[in-house]
């Protein structure tokens, strides 16, 4: 791998459904605070992300031992109850995800079905729809991929998702500046949504807590830096070509964020929809809007998949060596489907993983709420895996003593994330609590 190789690993890996989010996150915060925040957050994850690339080998960065995924690096520096709490905050991180991207992968269906009905029947049409069906129907689909043999590893996988991102993100970014372009755009502000017309004063504040949330959700991808930067070729020392492509990587990303954010804002004002295409600020062409949803749904489809398969090894692993003769958890059965074609089925994997399918599932349908959760995702998952564990670790490497300036300067960034973070997760949960106030399953449309 090389710097260009390493980049466009990174591109793929940030720009996903956190682009959908970023008008409205820029609509709470205003012109002013929005792009800032925006900037703020790419240069903390810039300058973290070198901090973890200098952590990707162990003593010398020539030729000390390899740390081949995160969990490796943090445990080679940290203690046993930091390698522990790291695990909570990353599987803790892959569940919310895989919910988060039931969500989000229903209402896009669910659009889709709107868009054609409101074409149909003209915008005043009643054509809401229950996502929780849609949400019912994505789960089925997730059982089946989950007994997929190495689902994950498929090499079409991440070239497809990669695509479908991009294709997905460009026609937001290209229906906001159309709309700017030929109007009517909505009121946009200097500090944003405006207290007394858009949302009381308690309202204004939670919801820019909660746009942090939903930018730090855009910024997430620290978990898989060190085994990005494990297909880079040496020499030069990896932490070298790592610390390019994450430059090259993070601007393209915030140049791609600034035009979803602004444009969008620029095209809908303090009225921005939480789903910049599935909020029916666009109408037309439904076809093009239709077409950005189906590339939504494909995305997540495989999206959750790869994000839930560590957590299936991780308990598969588990219950294996703790439980090694127990048939129902390792024994293999060979399934004939004709005279040549045939699968394995393990028992503790089809009803484990179905299991698991069904509670997430049941999760999103209970809370089917897209700012909300994706705001507690970036919120739990920014300051411990993009922010803290790097930090920590690059103390530890570099033997920086405590209370220097630069031990300060340090901690002083971890604590002054944390605090965001902090910040954006209640407001999340109080976005939670408010909105399941309004809500019933099956039963409220949207």
């Amino acid at each position: 791998g090389t710097v260009w190789t390493a980049s466009a690993h990174i591109i793929t890996a940030v720009i996903g459904s956190g682009v959908l989010s970023l008008a409205w996150a820029t609509a709470q915060l205003g012109w002013v605070v929005g792009p800032v925040t925006l900037m703020l957050f790419a240069a903390i994850t810039y300058y973290t992300s070198g901090l973890l690339a200098d952590c990707y080998r162990t003593g010398d960065a020539h030729t000390g031992k390899r740390n081949y995924t995160y969990m490796d690096a943090v445990a080679s520096y940290l203690s046993r109850p930091q390698v522990w709490a790291c695990g909570v905050f990353q599987y803790v991180n892959l569940v919310g995800t895989a919910i988060g991207y039931t969500i989000t992968a229903s209402i896009s269906a669910a659009a889709i079905n709107k868009a054609n009905c409101f074409h149909k029947n003209g915008r005043a049409a009643d054509c809401g729809v229950y996502d929780s069906m849609y949400m019912v129907v994505f789960g089925v689909v997730q059982i089946f991929f989950s007994q997929v043999p190495n689902f994950h590893d498929l090499w079409w996988l991440s070239i497809l998702a990669a695509v479908m991102s991009f294709t997905y993100a460009s026609i937001a970014v290209g229906l906001s500046l159309a709309q700017t372009i030929s109007g009517p755009t909505g009121k946009a502000t200097l500090t944003g949504t405006e207290v007394g017309v858009d949302v009381d004063s308690a309202q204004k504040i939670w919801l820019a807590f909660q746009a942090l949330g939903d930018i730090a959700f855009a910024y997430s991808y620290s978990m898989i830096l060190i085994e990005i930067q494990d297909t880079v070729r040496s020499p030069p020392a990896e932490n070298k070509t790592m610390k390019k492509a994450t430059l090259v990587g993070v601007s393209t990303t915030t140049a791609f964020y600034m035009l979803c954010g602004c444009l969008g804002y620029a095209a809908f004002g303090n009225g921005a929809k939480g789903n910049i295409l599935t909020g029916f600020g666009f109408y037309e062409p439904y076809w093009l809007i239709d077409f950005a949803n189906v590339c939504i749904v494909v995305h997540l489809v495989g999206a959750y998949q790869v994000f839930c398969q560590p957590i299936f090894a991780a308990v598969e692993g588990f219950a294996a060596a703790t439980w090694p003769n127990a048939g129902f958890i390792t024994r293999e059965h060979r399934v004939a489907a004709g005279k040549r074609l045939g699968f394995n089925l393990n028992l503790f994997r089809l009803t484990w993983r179905t299991a698991f399918v069904i509670v997430s599932t049941l999760l999103a349908i209970l809370m089917p709420f897209f700012n909300d959760i994706l705001g507690f995702l970036g919120a739990i998952g920014f300051w411990p895996l993009t922010v803290y564990f790097p930090v920590e670790m690059y103390i530890r490497q570099r033997g920086i003593p405590r209370y220097t300036t630069r031990w300060v300067a340090l901690q002083t960034l971890s604590f002054l994330c944390f605090l965001v973070s902090l910040a954006a997760a209640v407001a999340s949960i109080e976005g939670v609590t408010e909105s399941l106030k309004n809500y019933v399953p099956f039963k409220t449309k949207s």
